[in-house]
């Protein structure tokens, strides 16, 4: 098939990529200049493992192209993908523009009928907006498929090519028929396609979010209870994912969350809920929860070290999670402006994210020291803090950290180092919610 794909951001690139895998012809186009000439050079904008590897084969095997021009883009396309950013707005809605304007020139330049579809995460009733808008505009028929994309940052490949699921909000047969061809090769063993109706597709996008984002809130607020309580948070996780009601995913106490997609969704839904006059009282407290709990490692610093002005704290991780360089809304960023503000010398290291960290610090970034290799971030440091569990720092040389760290003290924000026995060397140790030996 004869595919186009407008947004060359994570999800358009890992989709077009994706699809020109199975097969296809695709052809991704973006306004901006210099990304399509990167990526026409075999250059990838963001840090995904094994994207590099799929993008420059099918270039090579010309199944995959880049443009700016989607007029041209589009001469023969069976399926447009819109695939542009929808940002939040500060009362935490989406921000429809690009998608709209993408919608408005399409109008303009398909010339034959289409299958248009929205990949991007949207509010409900985004279907029914672009469908009014090509219906009143184009001078082709086109129908409005919903297919949002369920994709993890670091991996998104694997993700794509071996989905769960399927979801596909579409209102006809052209619609149904379309997509059932484009995604025949999922279906060789299991039919993995999902038909709803656009509005449902578009919600259950952000309701999946959300339940995810609410579980990891209310294992956080359960971690506080077991440190009250003087039970472990690992035995309780255990204890209850073994039932096969709930499962053991998203039950790792952390942070906080992060991402560009669970704190951007769990706001939509709020937003569209006071819009429609319903109280989600429960998704309300997990964001609640979630940006309490991005504060949990300040706090255990300030209970060990008292004052933190002239300390040196070490952090390790950046990004929101490991395999990504992305630090939107990640807990080390909260971390570090509030080590800076205290008066603290901060060190830090990720093995991706240190420019986007960079970046998104802004004035802060000046005041801190980012460092090429792990343990030159621990070089006479009062702590060192896990945040990000990359997998280079699941196993550390505790005899190097004894004899370089000013004090031996280690806050593990995601529960790795308690079976590396930190107390046996000499270290006082604390994760989230784990009951560890009194020293």
């Amino acid at each position: 098939m004869r595919i186009v794909v407008v947004g060359t951001g994570y999800v358009g690139l890992v989709a077009g990529t994706g699809f020109a895998e199975f097969g296809n012809r695709v052809v991704c186009v973006d306004t901006d200049v210099s990304k399509i000439r990167m990526l026409e050079g075999g250059q990838i904008p963001i840090y995904e493992p094994g994207l590099e590897e799929l993008v420059k084969r099918n270039v090579a095997e010309e199944r995959l192209l880049f443009s700016t021009d989607l007029a041209t883009a589009v001469v023969g396309a069976d399926v447009v993908f819109i695939a542009v950013g929808t940002p939040p707005r500060e009362d935490g809605s989406a921000d429809m523009k690009y998608v709209m304007a993408v919608a408005a020139q399409l109008a303009k330049v398909l010339t034959r009928d289409t299958v248009v579809v929205l990949k991007s995460t949207v509010p409900v009733g985004t279907n029914d907006r672009v469908q009014a808008l090509l219906d009143a505009e184009a001078t082709v028929k086109c129908t409005v498929v919903s297919n949002p994309e369920f994709l993890k940052e670091g991996d998104a490949i694997n993700d794509f090519l071996k989905p769960d699921r399927v979801l596909i909000g579409a209102r006809d047969d052209f619609g149904r028929s379309v997509m059932r061809k484009l995604y025949a090769p999922l279906q060789l063993n299991v039919d993995k396609l999902l038909f709803v109706d656009p509005r449902s597709a578009e919600l259950a996008k952000y309701v999946a979010n959300s339940m995810l984002a609410t579980r990891i809130s209310f294992m956080n607020d359960i971690a506080r209870l077991c440190e009250a309580v003087g039970a472990d948070v690992t035995s309780v996780r255990k204890g209850v994912g073994s039932d096969t009601r709930i499962g053991t995913k998203f039950l790792f106490p952390g942070p906080g969350y992060g991402g560009s997609c669970f704190p951007k969704d769990v706001n939509a839904l709020l937003f569209l809920a006071q819009e429609h006059g319903v109280d989600l009282s429960l998704v309300r407290a997990t964001e609640e929860i979630n940006a309490r709990q991005k504060s949990v490692l300040f706090d255990k610093l300030v209970k060990h070290l008292g004052s933190l002005a002239e300390k040196r704290v070490a952090v390790w991780g950046l990004a929101f999670k490991p395999r990504t360089d992305d630090v939107r809304e990640a807990p080390a960023l909260v971390l570090i402006e509030r080590l800076v503000a205290a008066g603290a010398e901060v060190r830090v290291h990720d093995p991706a994210a240190r420019a986007t960290a960079r970046s998104a610090l802004g004035a802060t970034a000046d005041k801190v020291i980012f460092v090429d290799h792990p343990y030159d971030a621990t070089v006479g440091a009062d702590a060192l803090v896990l945040v990000t569990e990359w997998q280079e720092y699941r196993s550390p040389d505790l005899e190097r950290l004894s004899n370089q760290m000013r004090r031996k003290l280690l806050l593990d924000g995601r529960n790795v180092w308690g079976t590396v026995d930190p107390e046996a060397a000499g270290f006082t140790y604390e994760g989230i919610g784990l009951l560890r030996p009194k020293a």
